[in-house]
């Protein structure tokens, strides 16, 4: 069991990791091993998550999620494979928690009346400026 809050938790059974190899650093060993570890979670047929929760993953995750609503994790910031799990399994937990916490709803306001009257100075004198600018028109009589 995977702890998200002390009141939630994840099945490890539903988390498919899978190993391929990545690039950066470690010399010819990155050619031959795997270290790079992908992170699967079915966010669709998990039962460890409340529904509003899993409408919020699937936006948060944006590209790392799959048309078959399938998260994708993958970790190869570390030359050691189970380092690299251990850092998808806490990214998939940091962006879980971040949907725990329910976004606020933005209130409609309206600009006061100061406000509105402090932008139409604010024109009426820049409009000012770019009238002192034109070149004066000289009528002969």
């Amino acid at each position: 069991m995977i702890e998200i809050t002390p009141a939630l938790f994840i099945n490890e059974d539903e988390i498919v990791f899978k190993y391929i190899r990545a690039s950066g650093p470690g010399g010819q060993n990155v050619n031959k091993v795997a270290t790079a570890a992908q992170l699967r979670f079915d966010v669709r047929s998990t039962t460890s998550l409340p529904a509003e929760v899993k409408e919020r993953l699937k936006k948060l995750a944006g590209s790392r999620m799959t048309q078959d609503g399938i998260l994708v994790i993958e970790a190869k910031r570390y030359r050691a494979q189970e380092r690299n799990r251990l850092d998808a399994t806490r990214r998939l937990v940091k962006l879980i928690q971040k949907t725990l916490v329910r976004p606020k709803r933005r209130r409609k306001t309206m600009p006061s009346a100061a406000s509105r009257a402090k932008r139409v100075e604010t024109k009426k004198q820049r409009g000012g400026i770019k009238r002192m600018r034109r070149p004066v028109l000289k009528f002969d009589e």
